[in-house]
């Protein structure tokens, strides 16, 4: 009497084979590891030469004063208000922020106010260019034949963790192999598959549709946690990208992936369902891959695009990937203090899979 068929051990003889093939293909192996390799290594060597220096103003703060207006028109300076006390307290400790200023009119004769100046040591290279522009901008405002003098300046210092250039990004390199890999891979794959009636081939067999996805998923998330292990390690003990909470933070972080890339996989589904031709893959790829790794903060913060520009970037499913990947390595945020961006991942996945399922073929 013959045993019922194991699709448990088909599927996992699928995604073995699956692997070995994704390791043998050049193309995987340089948008997985070597690209975003690349992109690392260039700005860890940079380090963080910004040319902003984020500046937010105290509630409370006196606005029409002659410092203020004169920081305005300083192009490094870029000036923040309308925060809370909260917010520029966190903003101050996690770097987000460089420097508070709160001016004050001077209830006695001189100087006519007072500036104080909170510093963050999260952001110390910035904090030396904010000094040295207030230290000029007092003596210039001082210097003029005025009297009272115009302002006295006050400096401290809050503490917090320095903020790298590969703290931010790392992530998004991360986040740029595992779109590469969900969607240039699942594309190619399942439309050769296709092609070469190997998925034919598999309706003779007691191979379940359900294995052969699973399959090539399997192998997928395999390769691509692999590559997102060597970055962080390569990021971590070479250029001191920040994880907070050591293994804990890399198993959130893989987790992430995890997710970010069963996303990332509906969208090749849905290529190499519509797909004519091998040649137009690469095509319709781009025009899904390429706005998110330029619009989802992958280099620059979506903070620095124009504000027409925001929403769209704040659309994009990669964008919440990326989030949720600096919140987890740098802040510390735990799965649940990031639920807001895997929510919306998620729900990217269930549109996404509704239409891979629509144009979806097997033959």
């Amino acid at each position: 009497m013959s045993k019922p068929y194991n699709n448990t051990k088909a599927t996992l003889a699928l995604a073995k084979a699956s692997f070995r093939s994704i390791m043998r293909s050049p193309s995987a192996v340089v948008f997985t590891l070597a690209f975003p390799l690349i992109f690392i290594l260039v700005f860890g060597f940079l380090g963080r030469g910004g040319v902003k220096v984020d500046l937010a103003i105290a509630p409370g703060s006196d606005l029409q004063n002659p410092i203020v207006k004169a920081l305005e028109q300083i192009s490094v300076v870029h000036i923040i208000k309308d925060k809370d006390p909260a917010e520029l307290k966190t903003g101050l400790e996690k770097g987000n922020i460089d420097a508070v200023i709160n001016v004050q009119k001077n209830i006695q004769d001189a100087p006519a106010y007072l500036a104080n100046v909170q510093y963050t040591s999260a952001s110390i290279d910035k904090g030396t260019i904010l000094k040295s522009v207030l230290n000029n901008l007092m003596y210039t405002l001082n210097s003029k034949d005025i009297k009272p003098s115009i302002a006295q300046l006050n400096e401290s210092t809050v503490q917090g963790r320095v903020y790298r250039t590969i703290d931010f990004i790392l992530p998004g390199q991360l986040g740029f192999s595992l779109l590469s890999t969900g969607v240039f891979g699942t594309a190619f794959v399942f439309f050769s598959l296709r092609q070469t009636l190997v998925i034919k081939r598999f309706f003779a067999t007691p191979v379940s549709r359900a294995s052969i996805v699973f399959g090539e998923g399997i192998a997928r998330i395999g390769f691509a946690l692999c590559g997102a292990v060597f970055i962080i390690l390569i990021g971590h003990f070479f250029f001191h990208f920040t994880l907070i909470h050591g293994i804990i933070t890399v198993l959130n972080m893989l987790l992430l992936a995890i997710i970010g890339l069963i996303v990332f996989m509906g969208f090749g589904f849905v290529v190499s369902g519509i797909a004519k031709s091998e040649s137009t893959i690469p095509p319709i790829s781009n025009i899904i891959t390429l706005p998110q790794f330029l619009l989802s903060g992958t280099f620059f913060s979506i903070d620095a695009f124009p504000s027409w520009l925001q929403p769209i970037s704040r659309a994009l499913p990669l964008t919440y990937l990326n989030d949720a990947m600096r919140k987890v390595a740098f802040e510390g945020a735990g799965l649940w203090d990031v639920k807001h961006q895997i929510l919306i991942m998620i729900i990217w996945g269930i549109g996404v899979y509704a239409v891979a399922v629509k144009v979806f073929k097997w033959e």
